[in-house]
């Protein structure tokens, strides 16, 4: 599975949702509301996300200013999903086009600088 750093993760649920039409299998709260883990699925593919924990040398992209991974998501209709994530506040970084090597794919950053590409084999 999939594991995120997040430090808003509450925005970041929304984000999700929204842009990516996720489901939230399970969340947990600190008492400061802030989120200890949540669990989201999109179209079949699951993640999991912690808010950051500097301290703990737990950081995510935005805080670092970089991330080192990419996250792919196979989906049903990844122009759909791309289009949606933008209007969302995502931040296309290459746009949806086919590939030789048989993927339909286009790149993006969500708002808190994770990279996902969406794609779809052809």
């Amino acid at each position: 599975m999939l594991y995120l750093k997040h430090e808003e993760g509450v925005a970041a649920i929304e984000f999700y949702k929204e842009a990516f039409g996720a489901t939230v299998f399970r969340s947990f709260s600190n008492d400061d509301g802030t989120i200890h883990v949540a669990e989201l699925e999109v179209e079949g593919s699951m993640f999991r996300f912690h808010e950051e924990k500097p301290s703990a040398g737990e950081t995510s992209p935005r805080t670092i200013g970089v991330t080192t991974c990419g996250i792919h998501l196979r989906v049903a209709d990844p122009d759909a999903l791309m289009a949606r994530a933008i209007e969302a506040g995502g931040e296309e970084l290459s746009p949806m086009q086919d590939y030789f090597y048989g993927y339909r794919q286009g790149e993006l950053k969500d708002p808190f600088g994770h990279r996902w590409t969406l794609e779809k084999v052809i």
